[in-house]
């Protein structure tokens, strides 16, 4: 049997609503109580990443939302072409014995062309971890003065 793929995926995905029902058709409507939908098996995207990434000529720039975290609950380090994030909040729990933990590790390629060793990282006062770094200065991009 031969199967005709389209050439591209379609901007937002595999249109997995339309895929679905006519593969797997009786787990559209009930069974006794419990009601079925193809949408249970959907795929969710992951959209709640809250970083923005740009590199131009300029420099590189991330920016990484921790309004939940410290600055001295951050962690920002350079390994090989990667910069990577990491946060860890503990805190002790008001309302009886234990701990509330909140972590998260990111990790960000870095660019060919740009300055790791003048890597710089800051958190604002809205609470936006922003990480930059310039572009390396090439013979031919140098300013005569």
């Amino acid at each position: 049997m031969d199967f005709i793929l389209p050439p591209t995926l379609p901007a937002g995905g595999i249109p997995w609503e339309k895929v679905l029902p006519p593969l797997i058709p009786r787990l559209n409507g009930t069974y006794g109580q419990y009601k079925w939908s193809p949408t249970l098996l959907i795929p969710e995207t992951d959209n709640t990443s809250s970083a923005e990434v740009n590199c131009d000529d300029s420099g590189f720039t991330v920016q990484v939302d921790v309004k939940d975290f410290n600055p001295e609950d951050l962690m920002v380090k350079v390994i090989g072409d990667f910069v990577e994030v990491q946060g860890k909040h503990e805190e002790k729990k008001k309302d009886g014995p234990g701990f509330t933990t909140r972590q998260f590790n990111r990790r960000y390629r870095i660019p060919k062309g740009v300055h790791t060793m003048a890597l710089e990282s800051a958190v604002s006062p809205d609470g936006i971890l922003i990480i930059s770094a310039p572009m390396l200065q090439t013979e031919n991009s140098r300013t005569l003065t």
